[in-house]
């Protein structure tokens, strides 16, 4: 990963400087992970797979745009979710309360059974839509809780919060029946 940072911190200065060719190897090692994020947030419905292919390219038109504005190169990950919170959150209030977070898509749909994609997504229906994206942002993309903080733009105390709530509404939602209630 440190070896990636760095990586990624000469092709933003290599954009900085007007190579092109450098922000179009950015946006190829990033695009999967914030296309799965936007999928994630928005839902797994068929529009909103492709609201989440066009945030995409506005999530990555910004950043080229604003890139001389990241003070910290090596922060780049996080810097890239703020803009896609970002986007997400303005389509939703674009949107009809019933339209906003309604679904979540498992990417790795062959190494679990259909009924626990199901009992996952369903669990996952049942968190607000600050617990889903702590959720996705740590589990699905790997975030410490201090860059997870930088894409809420809240303290990490407040992410720890929304997390561990999080994490035992799941633990409840997906005990079996049987065990529900006893502990």
């Amino acid at each position: 990963m440190i070896f990636r940072a760095v990586e990624d911190a000469d092709l933003i200065e290599r954009t900085r400087k007007g190579d092109v060719e450098s922000y179009n190897l950015l946006v190829s090692r990033w695009e999967k992970r914030v296309y799965n994020y936007l999928l994630r947030i928005l839902g797994n419905r068929l529009a909103c797979r492709e609201d989440a292919l066009d945030l995409s390219q506005d999530v990555f038109l910004k950043a080229y745009q604003n890139i001389r504005k990241l003070e910290d190169p090596s922060r780049f990950g996080p810097w890239l979710f703020r803009i896609a919170h970002n986007e997400a959150y303005s389509l939703f209030r674009k949107r009809k309360p019933e339209d906003e977070l309604t679904g979540i898509e498992q990417t790795h749909e062959q190494a679990y059974p259909v009924e626990l994609r199901l009992a996952a997504s369903a669990a996952l229906d049942k968190l607000s839509p600050e617990q889903r994206e702590a959720v996705v942002l740590k589990i699905y993309q790997g975030f410490k809780f201090e860059e997870m903080a930088q894409v809420l733009d809240c303290p990490v105390s407040t992410v720890k919060s929304r997390l561990y709530t999080a994490l035992e509404i799941l633990k409840i939602q997906l005990a079996p029946v049987r065990t529900r209630g006893v502990g």
